[in-house]
C-alpha cells in the first residue's frame, strides 16, 4: 500500500492553484519540476489549466485513478474531497492542510472525521499538517518546500515540516548529503515512524533509516519493529521533548528516578535503534551508513600528515571505546621501506606535512591490506606541499577496492574544498573535525552489537496470579491506591519472591508474641497504607534483641507515625526476621510508561539512592540477555562483581528477580509504580531476599 505513496503512476494535486506564491501552485511545481514522469492531474474547479497542464474540477473526473493524491485545501473541505478520493479508489494521500489535532479541540474532531473517511475507503494518509513527501529516485517532490534534495541512500522521516526546510537547504548546499526518502509525518493521523520503518526496511534505495520525533503512538510496536528492522539496516533517531512535564506525582523511588527520557534510552536500545543527541551527530553519522561499508570490529587504523589531528584523533576513538589498531610488524616494514626517517610507522601513521599525494597512497594502500584493520581515518591537514586533490582521489580509487569503511578528516575550509569534492564524488564522508569521525565509527561499532544481538529469551514462572488479584481488588474496595506492605508481601511470595520471616502486630503485646515465634533479634516497621517511606517518619527500628525492646520500639513507632502523618491508617506493625545485612543492597522497581508501558529499575539501594541514581532501565517484558546486561551498565558494578576482599553477589538471583518483576508488572498493567528497596543480595549460592516492597496501583 505505501508504494503508492512513493512510486505513483498518477498524481492528483487538490487544491492546485494558478497563482505562484500560493501552496497549491508551489507543490503542483514541485511536482512538474522534480522529474515526475507519471500522469498529473491539478484539481481546481475554477481553471482548465495550471502550469501547462490539464485542469479538473474533482478527483472524480480525472481520466485515470491517481495511486497519490495530495491536498492543498482548507481544512473545512478536506473530508468532502477525501470522500471524493475513496470513491475513485485512491490509495494513497498526504493532507498537507493544517488546522486539525495541532489546533484544539475542534481541530481534533476533524481529524477523526478524516480517519474516519479513510477506514472507510480503505485509505492511507500521510499528515495532516505536513510539508509533504520526496522520492528522489521516482523522482517525485510533492512538498511546497523550495528545492528538492541531492539523490542518495538515507530514507529521513520527521514530525516538524519546518525542521525539514531548514535540513533541506542544508543538503542543497552539501556535496555528500543525498536522500533516497523525505517524509513529513504532521500529525500521524495514520502512518506513523512503526509504517515507515517496515516499508523502508527492504527498500534498495535506502541504506539507512534517520527519523525526528517527538513522540511515538505505539511503544510496544515500535520496539518491536524496531527490532525487526535494525536487524537489516541501521535506524538512527533523534528525539527531543523528553524534559519531565508529567501531571501525576510520583510518590516512589523509581518514580522519581525515572521519566520518559529513560523509557526511550531503554526503548531504542531493545528496539536495537541508535539515538543521536543533536542534529549534527545525526547527519554526521547518517553520512558513514549510508555511503561506507560497515565496520566490522573496532580496530581503526589512522593515516595523517600532521601529528596533532593524529593525537586528536586517537584520544576520541580511545574515548569512544574504539581500538587503534596494532599493524603487523610487515606491515611496519613495508612503511619503513618508503617513509621517511622522521615518519612514524605504527599507528597512527604519520606520513608528514610533506607528503605528497603518492606517499599518502602508498601509506594507504598498505595500511589498508592489514588483516588487524576494520577501518581507517584519513586526516590530511593543508601544508605547503599537501597535494589536496590528489590525495583525496588517492583514497577515493582505495575506497572502491576495499569492503572496509573509510572515513575522511580533511581539516579546513577554502584550500581544502577541492579534496572535500572528491572524496564526496567517491561517497567517501568528510569530517571537519577528528571528533565527528571517531563518534561516527563509534556509531557503526555499536549498530553492530545492536543488530547482533540475540531476540530476547523470554522466561515464565509459575506464579499465582489469583492471589495477586484478590490483593489488588480488596485495596481498591477499600477506595485506596497504595498496597500496605503486609499486601505487599502477599503478591511478592505469589510471584515467587524470597522474603525475610514476617507477622502483622496491631498492639505491642502482639509483637512481642510474633518476636518470640520468629525469634530475635527482630524488625519493626510501621504498618500503614497511607505511609509509603517508613524511614522518613521514623517507622522502622532494627535489631531489637528482646520483648522490652519490641515494646518501647512498638510504642515509639506508632507515636511517630501518628505525630508526622496524622490522617495515616495505622494497621500496627509488622515484626520481621532481622536477616544478614552482610550482602548488598540494591533496587528494583517500576515506573508505567505512557508511551512503553512498565519501565523497570535496577541499582544501588538504601536511603540514598534518589542521590546516587546510579540506575538503568529497561522495558517490560525483557530477556535474560537484559537482565543480566541490567547488572553490569550501574557505575558501581564493580561491588557485584567483588572488590577488596567481597566476594561476587549472586546474579543469578538478582536476573531472576528482575525478571520474575517483569513478569508481575506485565501481568498488572494497573500496577504504575512498584518498589523493591532495599533488595539484599548475598555471595554466590546465597541468594536475595526482598526486605521491603511497596506498590501503586492505577487511580
Amino acid at each position: 500500500m505505501l508504494e503508492s505513496f512513493f512510486k505513483p503512476k498518477a498524481v492528483a494535486i487538490i487544491g492546485a492553484s494558478t497563482e505562484p506564491g500560493k501552496l497549491g501552485y508551489t507543490v503542483l511545481a514541485n511536482v512538474i519540476e522534480s522529474g515526475y514522469k507519471g500522469a498529473i492531474y491539478p484539481i481546481n474547479p475554477k481553471a482548465s489549466e495550471i502550469y501547462g497542464h490539464k485542469a479538473y474540477p474533482s478527483v472524480l473526473d480525472t481520466p485515470l485513478v491517481p495511486d497519490l493524491a495530495v491536498m492543498v485545501i482548507p481544512y473545512q473541505i478536506v473530508p468532502s474531497a477525501l470522500r471524493e478520493c475513496g470513491e475513485k479508489g485512491i490509495p494513497a494521500v498526504v493532507i498537507i492542510t493544517a488546522g486539525f489535532r495541532e489546533s484544539g479541540h475542534e481541530g481534533i474532531e476533524r481529524e477523526r472525521e478524516v480517519i474516519q473517511i479513510a477506514k472507510e475507503y480503505g485509505m492511507r494518509i500521510i499528515g495532516p499538517n505536513v510539508l509533504g513527501i520526496i522520492d528522489t529516485y521516482t523522482p517525485i517532490n510533492a512538498t511546497f518546500a523550495a528545492g528538492t534534495p541531492p539523490r542518495g541512500s538515507i530514507a529521513f522521516m520527521s514530525q516538524s515540516g519546518a525542521l525539514q526546510t531548514a535540513i533541506l537547504d542544508w543538503a542543497l548546499a552539501e556535496q555528500d548529503l543525498g536522500f533516497s526518502k523525505f517524509v513529513s509525518l504532521g500529525n500521524k493521523a495514520d502512518i506513523s515512524e512503526n509504517d515507515l520503518m517496515l516499508a523502508w526496511a527492504d527498500d534498495p534505495e535506502s541504506n539507512v533509516i534517520l527519523s525526528y520525533i517527538e513522540g511515538v503512538p505505539n511503544g510496544k510496536e515500535y520496539i518491536r519493529i524496531g527490532r525487526e528492522v535494525s536487524r537489516k539496516k541501521p535506524i538512527l533517531v533523534l528525539k527531543s521533548g523528553v524534559t519531565e512535564a508529567g501531571s501525576r506525582a510520583v510518590s516512589s523511588h523509581t518514580g522519581s528516578l525515572a521519566g520518559s527520557e529513560q523509557a526511550y534510552d531503554a526503548a531504542f536500545y531493545q528496539a536495537g535503534v541508535l539515538r543521536m543527541s543533536t542534529l549534527q551527530e545525526l547527519f554526521d553519522n547518517a553520512r558513514a551508513f549510508a555511503y561506507q561499508p560497515l565496520l566490522q570490529g573496532d580496530r581503526i587504523a589512522i593515516i595523517t600528515n600532521a601529528g596533532g589531528p593524529g593525537i586528536l584523533a586517537t584520544d576520541t576513538l580511545e574515548r569512544r571505546g574504539l581500538q587503534l589498531a596494532r599493524l603487523e610488524v610487515e606491515t611496519i616494514h613495508k612503511l619503513e621501506e618508503f617513509l621517511p626517517d622522521a615518519a612514524s610507522a605504527a599507528n597512527p601513521v604519520d606520513v608528514l606535512g610533506d607528503a605528497r599525494s603518492d606517499r599518502y597512497a602508498k601509506a594507504i594502500e598498505i595500511v589498508a591490506q592489514d588483516p588487524n584493520v576494520d577501518g581507517m581515518l584519513c586526516i590530511v591537514t593543508p601544508q605547503a606541499m599537501t597535494e589536496i586533490a590528489e590525495t583525496a582521489n588517492a583514497v577515493g580509487k582505495l575506497s572502491q577496492r576495499l569492503d572496509k569503511p573509510i572515513l575522511g578528516v580533511f581539516m579546513g575550509e577554502a584550500r581544502i574544498k577541492p579534496g572535500v569534492d572528491v572524496l564526496a564524488s567517491y561517497n567517501i564522508p568528510n569530517y571537519k573535525f577528528p571528533e565527528q569521525a571517531g563518534a561516527a565509527f563509534a556509531a557503526m561499532r555499536d549498530y553492530r552489537i545492536l543488530r547482533d544481538r540475540p531476540d530476547p529469551e523470554y522466561v515464565t514462572y509459575t506464579v499465582d496470579r489469583a492471589t495477586v488479584k484478590q490483593v489488588f481488588d480488596q485495596v481498591r474496595a477499600e477506595g485506596r491506591v497504595t498496597v500496605g506492605e503486609a499486601e505487599a508481601r502477599r503478591v511478592a511470595e505469589a510471584y515467587g519472591l524470597r522474603l525475610p520471616a514476617n507477622e502483622l502486630a496491631a498492639t505491642a503485646d502482639e509483637a512481642v508474641e510474633a518476636a518470640n515465634r520468629i525469634g530475635y533479634p527482630v524488625v519493626l516497621k510501621i504498618a500503614s497504607p497511607d505511609i509509603l517511606h517508613k524511614t522518613d517518619v521514623g517507622g522502622v527500628r532494627v535489631g531489637l534483641r528482646s520483648a522490652q525492646d519490641v515494646r518501647d520500639a512498638f510504642d515509639l513507632i506508632v507515636y511517630r507515625a501518628q505525630r508526622y502523618v496524622p490522617d495515616a491508617r495505622i494497621w500496627g506493625c509488622l515484626v520481621q526476621e532481622m536477616v544478614s545485612m552482610d550482602g548488598v543492597e540494591v533496587l528494583v522497581g517500576m515506573n508505567r510508561d505512557p508511551q512503553f508501558g512498565p519501565l523497570v529499575t535496577f541499582g544501588l539501594g538504601g536511603v540514598l539512592v534518589e542521590v546516587l541514581k546510579d540506575v538503568t532501565f529497561r522495558v517490560a517484558p525483557f530477556g535474560k540477555q537484559d537482565a543480566y546486561e541490567m547488572l553490569d551498565e550501574i557505575r558501581a558494578a564493580a561491588l557485584l562483581r567483588g572488590v577488596r576482599g567481597r566476594p561476587p553477589v549472586d546474579k543469578d538471583a538478582l536476573a531472576e528477580t528482575l525478571l520474575r518483576i517483569s513478569q508481575l508488572v506485565t501481568d498488572f498493567p494497573e500496577i504504575v509504580e512498584m518498589d523493591i528497596n532495599p533488595l539484599m543480595v548475598y555471595e554466590e549460592g546465597r541468594g536475595a531476599i526482598t526486605l521491603d516492597m511497596r506498590l501503586v496501583l492505577k487511580d
